[in-house]
């Protein structure tokens, strides 16, 4: 697999597969801080440790990896990848502002 490639999701892809019950892990790299304004409710790895934390991010379902507007998500799956050979992971297409603004308008965005 060419591990430069990040594959993505959409906000409405994210939805369905919540109301779906499909098996698959949320991550969010952003900062404890920013999870306190609002949450899409996926495990916390901010992006400075995600290094340590690799052995809690599952390589056999798939796993969608989110932040405030997708850069630093992209930047950790590239690095996941890269370094760590992962293959399952998705980045969220615009991160948790783009599902406040497509999905979920009553949440609080920054």
């Amino acid at each position: 697999m060419d591990t430069s490639v990040v594959k993505a999701i959409s906000v409405k892809e994210l939805k369905e597969m919540k109301e779906n019950n499909d098996d698959f892990v949320l991550i969010d790299v952003r900062e404890p801080d920013e999870e306190q304004i609002c949450t899409l409710g996926g495990k916390l790895i901010p992006l400075g440790s995600i290094d340590k934390e690799t052995e809690q991010i599952p390589t056999d379902k798939k796993v969608i990896v989110h932040c405030r507007s997708g850069k630093r998500s992209y930047m950790a799956i590239m690095f996941l990848q890269q370094e760590y050979g992962f293959t399952n992971l998705y980045n969220l297409d615009g991160g948790i502002v783009a599902y406040a603004n497509q999905i979920d308008p009553e949440m609080v965005v920054y």
